[in-house]
């Protein structure tokens, strides 16, 4: 795959996906997002891949949306292309994914570009990360999840301050908040979620995608459907090789040799 905003790579089961506008310190514009989400949806039909990485790199991982590119819009042109300048598509490729993606990240998180690490299924943050939604700044709001994604990660009242203000919260208030997993040293960062992407693509891929999609589920779902959807996702991880290769495995104490069936 080549393309002209992004290096991908694919390394022991993980695709990375490094956003590459140094320049504009990543910031989001139509080429950027498209070939994100034409990424996404690679790596998800490749057999080899079995989870993702998004980062920006070490100093930042995106700093908001092209404001160059998006300027002279108007609401017209926004609402009968449905959001051109930062592609839908990417985002429905980041959401439709059935394999987990880990967000990456360091430096500034803002406007689309926490949006994008949102979108993600979880961040690892260099203590360097800041986020925020600093729309309200340049007259406009958030259009691509920071109001929902947001309220939905740390509650009401931070995510109404957060975006009627525009501040930026460090890694250390993100994690209390429970926006990130987890906080690693900035030198560590791209170490540790490869570590981390590398042990979810060992595990049963089946099993992996219905995870995600229980855990997703429990966001949206009441308890008991929330509940019913776990125990029957559980029951049907028995109809899997994998299910038995695995207790097999724990019980032969030896490392299971999973076939992704």
């Amino acid at each position: 795959m080549n393309f002209e905003t992004i290096q991908v790579e694919v390394n022991q089961g993980v695709g990375i996906i490094t956003l590459n506008r140094p320049k504009a310190m990543n910031a989001l514009n139509v080429t950027l997002t498209r070939e994100v989400g034409e990424a996404v949806d690679a790596f998800e039909r490749d057999d080899n891949v079995g989870c993702m990485i998004i980062t920006g790199g070490e100093q930042v991982f995106a700093a908001g949306a092209d404001i160059k590119e998006m300027k002279d819009q108007n609401f017209v042109d926004l609402y009968s292309r449905d959001f051109p300048y930062i592609q839908r598509d990417c985002w429905r490729a980041i959401d439709d994914a059935r394999k987990p993606i880990i967000a990456a990240v360091a430096g500034f998180a803002l406007g689309g570009g926490c949006e994008m690490a949102m979108a993600c299924d979880f961040i690892i943050a260099a203590d360097s990360a800041k986020f925020g939604q600093p729309e309200i700044g340049i007259g406009t709001m958030p259009g691509a999840g920071g109001t929902q994604r947001l309220t939905k990660a740390v509650g009401k009242a931070k995510a109404m301050e957060l975006c009627l203000t525009g501040r930026m919260m460090d890694a250390e208030e993100a994690e209390k908040a429970g926006l990130v997993s987890r906080i690693v040293p900035a030198a560590e960062l791209a170490e540790q979620a490869f570590k981390t992407a590398r042990k979810i693509a060992g595990h049963s891929r089946p099993v992996v995608m219905l995870v995600k999609e229980a855990v997703n589920m429990a966001v949206d779902a009441d308890l008991q459907d929330g509940l019913k959807f776990e125990r029957r996702t559980f029951e049907a991880t028995f109809a899997f090789e994998d299910c038995k290769e695995g207790m097999a495995a724990f019980a032969e104490k030896r490392k299971p040799e999973f076939k992704h069936c």
